[in-house]
């Protein structure tokens, strides 16, 4: 009979973090369907009839000015990925954030929002649906650790007046 016994998690410090580029569109492109495929049960958005998810913040992370992709990898293996937008002016917006559910409750997705935040700093919001409690955790974790002073705020989706609000939480993060 195998061992099923899980591995111990791996370390945060083992991760690596860097900005993504042209040539990380495929890797981008899978982890964005299960980033997807992850937020449908709180959407209730379906794939598209080829199995493909809207990816236009995806594309905009790779080609558009003010935005930004980064790729977090350990090892040889991706783990996830953050993308950003307005990176030209505060507040900056954590606008997609995934990390893969094997390298999740490990550190990874803390250690990921560090790195991304404190590469730019200053004043950061980052949304979230309020029925995806490990976020709601998760994003106030974040923040506070960031900044004792941050915000959390409902907002109506953008032309989406069917979905509930997202809540934004607004911190900042001060030059080391």
């Amino acid at each position: 009979m195998p061992d099923l016994t899980p591995l111990p998690p791996p370390s945060p410090s083992t991760l690596h973090v860097r900005r993504a580029g042209p040539d990380d569109r495929p890797v981008l492109e899978r982890l964005w369907l299960l980033f997807r495929h992850d937020l449908s049960r709180f959407t209730g958005v379906l794939p598209r009839p080829d199995g493909t998810f809207r990816s236009e913040r995806l594309e905009a992370a790779l080609t558009e000015s003010g935005w930004a992709a980064f790729l977090a990898t350990k090892h040889d293996s991706p783990v996830g990925f953050a993308l950003v937008r307005s990176l030209e002016q505060e507040p900056m917006v954590l606008n997609s954030f995934f990390v893969v559910a094997g390298a999740r409750r490990a550190g990874v997705g803390s250690a990921l929002v560090h790195h991304v935040v404190t590469t730019v700093p200053g004043r950061w919001e980052v949304a979230f649906q309020e029925a995806n409690t490990t976020a709601v955790q998760f994003w106030r974790k974040v923040a506070a650790a960031h900044d004792p002073g941050w915000t959390e705020e409902l907002r109506a989706v953008p032309g989406q007046p069917d979905l509930p609000p997202d809540s934004w939480i607004t911190f900042t993060v001060h030059e080391r």
